[in-house]
């Protein structure tokens, strides 16, 4: 779990980061994100983008996954299925992602994300591969 309190605090610039997504908590089997709100995430209807939406469904429960193994493991989603509710308009983006079931190498995952002011814009549900090769960074 050590290493995935860490998430988002790493020198590289990967995808998370790239966005802009910040962790807000971290603990066994849950996490919470935020993505402060930017004009460049709208489509032409002036709603944010459902692939940023997307982005937010399928990092949140990341370190959600990888924090249930001893060593930091490659983890692969293998299955995502969202349900967008609401537009969200000129707010922040706020996720929450946690595990319905842990298998040795399977997990599933549920994730909601709301707008900053609390409206439920989209769920998700999340199937992940998570491998038995230790993550190497």
């Amino acid at each position: 779990m050590q290493f995935w309190s860490r998430f988002g605090k790493w020198d590289t610039v990967w995808y998370r980061k790239f966005l802009g997504i910040e962790v807000e908590e971290i603990r066994l089997d849950y996490a919470r994100m935020r993505l402060p709100y930017r004009p460049e995430f709208r489509q032409p209807a002036g709603v944010v983008h459902g692939r940023v939406i997307a982005s937010m469904i399928d990092t949140v429960v990341v370190p959600a996954v990888g924090g249930g193994y001893e060593e930091p493991r490659q983890l692969f989603t293998i299955d995502i299925q969202l349900r967008f509710l609401a537009p969200i308009v000129d707010d922040d983006l706020v996720a929450e992602g946690w595990i319905t079931q842990r298998g040795r190498q399977i997990v599933f995952c549920d994730a909601e994300v709301r707008s900053g002011a609390g409206v439920l814009a989209a769920t998700g549900t999340l199937t992940y591969k998570v491998s038995s090769k230790p993550l190497t960074m």
